[in-house]
This record gives structure tokens, C-alpha cells and sequence, in this order.
């Protein structure tokens, strides 16, 4: 990763903090995305700091085209460019199907999904231009199999893993790796949304095989990988990190 740049939207917190903070460690430099709450990206600035790379953090809703322009145009000003974007972001409204409205949809259709269209969008020249780079998106169990209260993310996670296939297939010749990471319930601040997260946590605790749930750590490394030279031939790959959770579903 050493003199890299990389992009992780939603990267002040859980999963993205993690992604971050791993890509860091091995030596790049990354941009921060965040929408609401300033604070914890700026700590997390100050953690990649600490470990002597640069950290910019920008604030954007990456579900709207127009911040996503502003997004990019800011990297390019205080970056100089792209290697590595993750598209971590992600929202929902957690009910039931017969409840969902049309604003629930959209927001996380929005975030979850149309986002990684149009990041990559931007993204893909900025990488081009620095001779490839690697964009790995991440996804759920929830789009393969039905959970409850997810319809709404759910969906919108099935759409990410099919748009990364054909964003790996357009990409491949501009020799950029397309890739995304799934797993099983994570105890971050995001579960705590959830109307049945303690029945989420004890379900994943006594079903894994592995005897443990995945940590935002366990995503990080596999991420990383992905953003390697030892990845290169991964293509269009979504790669299951759910310690054997699914095998017993």
C-alpha cells in the first residue's frame, strides 16, 4: 500500500474506521468520507496521523450525484489523485416489507447501492490515470439470504454484488480490480438500529463454527487483501466472511 491513495466512505466509524485505519497501517494515505458526525473522523484522522500517513476527511452524502462531484473534486485538489476506493457507506430503515415506504427505499437504494455506481464513475479515471487501482465494495448476508426486518437493505445489498460483477467486467481492461466483501452481523454502532439485534448477536454467536462473531478487524484484513497485486485475478468475486455462519442457515 505504500503510496497509495484510498477513498472509504463512511470510514469514521466501525467497519469503515477498521478498513481505514488497516489500509493505513500498510501504508497508504486515505481520504475519510463522512455525512453527520464530524468527531469521530476527526479522531480517526488523528489514529492514521499517529501512524504517520496522511488523512483528509470530507463530509458528503454519497447517496446524492452532486456531493459525490464535490466529493471528487476535492481529492483531486488536496489528494492529487486515486488508487483505492471502498465503498463502505451505508443506511437503511430495518421493517418489515409490508411497512417499507416509498422514502425508506429510496434513501437506502440510494446509499447502499446507486452509490457505488456513481463513485466508481469518478473514481475510475483518477486510477486510470495513476496506471489501475482497486475498488472493493461492501455487502451483507442479506443479499442472498432472508433475514428479518432487512428487506430494504437487503435489496439494495443483492444490487451492490450484481453491479460490482459488471463494474469488474468494464473495469478489468483500465486493469482496476472490482471486488466485494460480505459478512454476518458485526456488533457496531449500526446493529444497535436494529429492532432484534440481541437476538442478531446470540444467534451469531451460537450458530458460527468458528465459536465467535466476525469483528470489523476480520473485514479489514480480507479488504486489504483485495487491494493487493496478490489479488489481481479476483475479479467480480464477492468473498463470504462469516466464520461458516452461513453453511448452517
Amino acid at each position: 500500500m505504500e503510496g497509495k491513495i484510498a477513498l472509504v466512505t463512511g470510514g469514521s466509524r466501525g467497519i469503515g474506521k477498521a478498513i481505514a485505519l488497516r489500509l493505513a497501517s500498510e501504508g497508504a494515505d486515505v481520504v475519510i468520507n463522512f455525512f453527520r458526525n464530524r468527531k469521530p473522523a476527526e479522531e480517526t484522522k488523528a489514529e492514521i496521523e499517529a501512524l504517520g500517513r496522511k488523512c483528509h476527511i470530507i463530509k458528503a452524502n454519497v447517496g446524492d450525484l452532486d456531493k459525490i462531484g464535490l466529493l471528487f473534486d476535492e481529492i483531486q485538489e488536496v489528494m492529487g489523485g486515486l488508487d483505492i476506493l471502498i465503498s463502505n457507506a451505508a443506511s437503511g430503515v430495518q421493517i418489515p416489507a409490508m411497512e417499507v415506504e416509498e422514502k425508506h427505499w429510496d434513501w437506502t437504494l440510494d446509499i447502499n447501492a446507486k452509490a457505488l455506481l456513481f463513485l466508481a464513475q469518478k473514481a475510475a479515471p483518477l486510477m486510470e490515470a495513476r496506471g489501475g487501482g482497486a475498488i472493493v465494495s461492501l455487502s451483507s448476508l442479506g443479499s442472498r439470504y432472508v433475514l428479518k426486518n432487512y428487506t430494504c437493505v437487503g435489496v439494495s445489498k443483492a444490487a451492490l454484488e450484481s453491479l460490482t460483477r459488471y463494474l469488474a467486467v468494464e473495469l478489468a481492461p483500465k486493469n482496476i480490480v472490482v471486488n466485494a466483501v460480505s459478512g454476518a452481523a458485526v456488533d457496531t454502532d449500526a446493529l444497535k438500529h436494529f429492532p432484534n439485534r440481541d437476538e442478531m448477536i446470540r444467534d451469531a454467536i451460537d450458530r458460527t463454527p468458528a465459536g465467535r462473531m466476525i469483528t470489523p478487524d476480520d473485514l479489514a484484513n480480507s479488504v486489504l487483501f483485495l487491494c493487493t497485486d496478490q489479488a489481481r485475478m479476483i475479479c467480480g468475486q464477492t468473498l463470504l466472511v462469516d466464520g461458516g455462519y452461513s453453511l448452517t442457515m
